[in-house]
């Protein structure tokens, strides 16, 4: 009789359980998260952003309209990133007797800066309204305002393809997820570069070169240092101003009142 009790171990029970449930533990603890061990935040859960790994300590992101248009920003932010420091990289491989910080002030230009700077104005707020009403109403700026014979394909927006990605080299998924990274990571780049100029009056490939030959005594804590009560502070390499065309441009470093 009891050679006849059927007995069922957690381990069997497990295996018995419908196949769609076990799945979707898997997907569950599979999910990264930008800090282990921590909570996914539950208004992201369900939020299809490519390199989205849960980081919004704030909560900016719980109103969605709010959400797709800090996703947006940052996409574009990024792009400009990438092409700003690869730039810099590339202005310093070819010439690298020119200091990027302060290039611009040397470039000679053909017509009037404050000219430039009104018509850049205009422009790129143009720009910006239209993709911001795109954000609002996917699809509403798709027709060329002049030529308008010309209309996009319907797309996700920030992602218009057509004849601005001709060619996609694979995946389109997995490599919105590499742009968005990459991205993330030029824009840290950036405000490394802008520091480094700061303190170091180098180039980034410069900068990198001087640590390298003196790793030990050539690092950000040697360049700074805040201990209770003192702050050893290194001396601002930048100008205070620079003059394009007679006219003065403030320059300088950032939070002046902590240079010496």
């Amino acid at each position: 009789m009891i050679a006849a009790i059927k007995t069922t171990s957690p381990f069997q029970r497990t295996l018995a359980q419908p196949k769609q449930q076990r799945a979707s533990h898997v997907v569950a603890a599979a999910r990264d998260c930008w800090l282990p061990g921590s909570d996914f935040p539950k208004h992201l859960e369900s939020c299809k952003l490519p390199g989205n790994y849960g980081f919004d300590p704030l909560g900016l992101g719980a109103n969605d309209d709010r959400l797709k248009w800090f996703a947006e920003s940052e996409r574009v932010h990024a792009r400009w990133a990438m092409l700003g420091v690869a730039g810099i990289l590339a202005q310093e491989i070819t010439h690298p007797e020119v200091f990027w910080y302060t290039s611009g002030a040397d470039v000679e230009l053909p017509f009037n800066l404050a000219g430039l700077a009104a018509f850049e104005l205009f422009v790129m707020h143009w720009v910006e309204s239209k993709r911001g009403y795109d954000v609002l109403k996917p699809g509403s700026q798709d027709q060329d305002p002049v030529f308008s014979q010309y209309k996009l394909a319907p797309h996700e927006v920030g992602y218009p393809g057509s004849v601005f990605a001709p060619f996609v080299p694979g995946n389109l998924e997995e490599l919105k997820v590499k742009e968005i990274k990459n991205g993330r990571l030029a824009m840290l780049a950036f405000i490394g570069f802008t520091m480094a100029a700061q303190v170091t009056g180098l180039n980034p490939l410069a900068a990198l070169s001087e640590h390298l030959s003196d790793p030990i005594n050539t690092t950000m804590f040697s360049k700074a240092v805040v201990i209770p009560g003192q702050a050893v502070v290194p001396t601002c390499k930048i100008p205070d101003s620079v003059t394009v065309q007679g006219l003065t441009i403030p320059a300088g470093c950032f939070l002046q009142g902590l240079w010496p």
